[in-house]
């Protein structure tokens, strides 16, 4: 299915695996891109070292082109540096202000998706230089910038941008949802809650049974529920103990919350996982994990089984070709 967004960006399928923070591990990267879409790596939690490693973990198990996503609302200069020192070849960039990465990225052959939540956002993306731009729509799973829908949205973004590759993200997790997209003016589908169930996902059990059970009524929207770490973040989870203990309570704001302080869960490396916290329920984690934030968009009911992230890919294409073929 190649077009713009494919010829650009040197995939063969206009599918980008969503970066998924602790459960979209290189595996899961290179994977969706052997498959001839474009995997996102989530490396903006790590240190330089930890990034430099993973990065070369990916190079080992594809040859094809990835990214490494960025998160503006802990912008690090060194992450940047460690990008382009290995040679990535495309950067994601989201949340608050690019400041120079933009300019920085480009300036040495790096590709760089800007992702945006209105019209405006995207106009300013294009002057700021973006290659691409992620469309997300208020569906999606995880934290979400803007309130305006992705089937609203997207047109808008497109009719903003010229002849730019948008990419629509939310609520889209098969392909009736990718030809959608690309009716409405998209070169391509950001993914993330489908992936949760690819075999390469490092997923928790217990987060995977939620997601594969999940209708679309199963997820909310929240301004600040799991705000510990990361503030003045909305997001969307599926709904859990935490989040009805708190609904019942009156939604009340850090330090007047109900189980505030409760330590839910312990990493691997000992750190201890407090009720509220922006944490991710990933499969070493030991301890309770239904109260966790489990993100996850609208779509989670199309999210039926567990497959290779390769099956994903060809079964998401094969029904979106047969659509527009139709």
């Amino acid at each position: 299915m190649a077009n713009a967004f494919c010829t650009r960006f040197g995939v063969t399928q206009p599918i980008i695996l969503a970066p998924m923070g602790r459960v979209g591990p290189p595996e899961l990267v290179a994977a969706v891109s052997n498959a001839g879409g474009l995997g996102l790596a989530p490396l903006w939690t790590d240190g330089p070292d930890k990034m430099r490693m993973e990065i070369r973990r990916i190079k080992e198990l594809t040859d094809k082109p990835f990214g490494v996503n960025l998160n503006m609302d802990f912008r690090n200069e060194e992450q940047l540096d460690v990008c382009l020192e290995e040679g990535v070849e495309v950067v994601s960039i989201f949340w608050g202000n690019s400041g120079n990465f933009v300019e920085r990225a480009k300036s040495h052959g790096v590709k760089v998706i800007l992702t945006v939540s209105t019209s405006d956002g995207a106009r300013e993306a294009v002057d700021r230089g973006a290659d691409a731009i992620c469309a997300q729509g208020w569906e999606a799973g995880g934290h979400v910038e803007g309130r305006v829908s992705t089937m609203a949205l997207v047109p808008a973004v497109a009719d903003a941008v010229g002849g730019l590759p948008v990419i629509a993200a939310g609520g889209i997790a098969d392909g009736r949802g990718l030809a959608a997209a690309l009716a409405l003016g998209a070169s391509a589908v950001w993914i993330g809650t489908r992936f949760l169930a690819a075999k390469e996902a490092p997923t928790h059990p217990i987060y995977l049974e939620r997601l594969l059970a999940a209708s679309e009524n199963d997820t909310e929207h929240y301004d600040d529920l799991y705000d510990l770490v990361w503030p003045n973040a909305p997001h969307r989870a599926l709904k859990n103990s935490t989040s009805r203990m708190w609904e019942a309570a009156g939604r009340p704001s850090l330090g007047h919350r109900p189980g505030e302080g409760d330590i839910l869960a312990t990493r691997p490396d000992g750190v201890e996982i407090p009720r509220y916290a922006s944490a991710v329920a990933f499969s070493e984690l030991e301890g309770d994990i239904e109260p966790l934030p489990m993100w996850s968009g609208q779509g989670v009911g199309l999210v039926t089984k567990v497959q290779s992230a390769e099956e994903i890919v060809r079964e998401i294409v094969d029904q979106a070709k047969s659509i527009i073929d139709f």
